[in-house]
């Protein structure tokens, strides 16, 4: 298979992957805990992917996570697609700079995604519905972030030790 064919194969893999986990914890997950905290499984996928294939293809991972998880729940360009959104891009960009840019180890980086994700949820939340009181909620999710972070980071990191041991990729 050529080295495109393969990316291409492996991106549309881990996609799959992202938006099943992502709907997934939606259906089941959504509303266990207070103020709309979730694990962030989806957010696993993208910690894989930027270290095994790179950020052009975690962004794209994490794109197709939100437009067509959204769409499959039929949610999509409301609200929670927006919020999704505007999480997706922050937490990338931190994914981007910690991992690629500052070399931080993947605990850390995951830490630092989740906490991102969470608050630029917030920052839509509180633009769209035109509530700045909402920033008032961040240290509540801080605190859910953090260990949030740490569980998707434990497992990203075991899922590339047997990436590394079994795939060729």
């Amino acid at each position: 298979m050529k080295n495109n064919t393969k990316k291409f194969v492996l991106v549309t893999m881990l996609s799959a992957m992202a938006i099943t986990l992502n709907i997934i914890e939606s259906m089941f997950f959504g509303g266990i805990l207070p103020l709309g905290i979730r694990v962030g499984l989806a957010n696993i996928i993208a910690l894989i992917t930027i270290v095994s294939l790179g950020v052009k293809e975690m962004i794209v991972v994490n794109i197709m996570r939100v437009f067509i998880g959204n769409l499959m729940r039929g949610l999509i360009f409301g609200s929670t697609f927006w919020i999704a959104l505007g999480g997706v891009v922050l937490s990338s960009i931190l994914l981007i700079v910690c991992n690629k840019i500052l070399k931080s180890s993947l605990m850390f980086t995951s830490i630092v995604s989740s906490i991102a994700h969470s608050i630029g949820q917030v920052v839509v939340v509180a633009i769209f519905y035109k509530q700045p009181y909402m920033f008032a909620i961040v240290p509540y999710l801080l605190l859910s972030s953090v260990p949030m972070g740490i569980l998707t980071g434990i497992v990203g990191k075991n899922a590339l030790r047997l990436i590394d041991k079994n795939v060729k990729l």
